[in-house]
């Protein structure tokens, strides 16, 4: 028998919105293309920022974060092909808030990660 969903996680911010940027690499690649001088960057610039990151997994984020129109991403025809990532305007609006949580984490850091 097959579970019916409450229809209000369908519309719930939580599950919907702060799913698209809350796993453990978004919110690094928006801080990090917040914080570029030029706030434009490519995608070997931006893995050498995070080089725990895989190339897979940051290919698979950049991706996802495109989807859900928080960076936007330009192909210059070139050859080889020239790709920049930036932060859309909704990423940008974004910022304030992961920069709040950042100073959050760091306050409480021993409190939440004590070992």
């Amino acid at each position: 028998m097959k579970k019916e969903i409450n229809p209000e996680y369908l519309t719930c911010p939580i599950r919907q919105v702060i799913s698209r940027f809350g796993d453990k690499w978004s919110m690094l690649v928006l801080y990090t293309l917040e914080k570029s001088e030029t706030g434009v960057m490519r995608f070997n610039e931006l893995h050498a920022h995070m080089s725990d990151c895989s190339q897979k997994m940051l290919s698979k984020t950049l991706k996802e974060l495109q989807e859900s129109h928080l960076v936007s991403r330009k192909v210059y025809p070139e050859v080889p092909p020239r790709v920049e990532y930036r932060l859309s305007d909704t990423g940008k609006s974004l910022i304030p808030a992961i920069e709040q949580l950042i100073s959050w984490a760091k306050e409480h850091f021993d409190e939440v990660v004590r070992k």
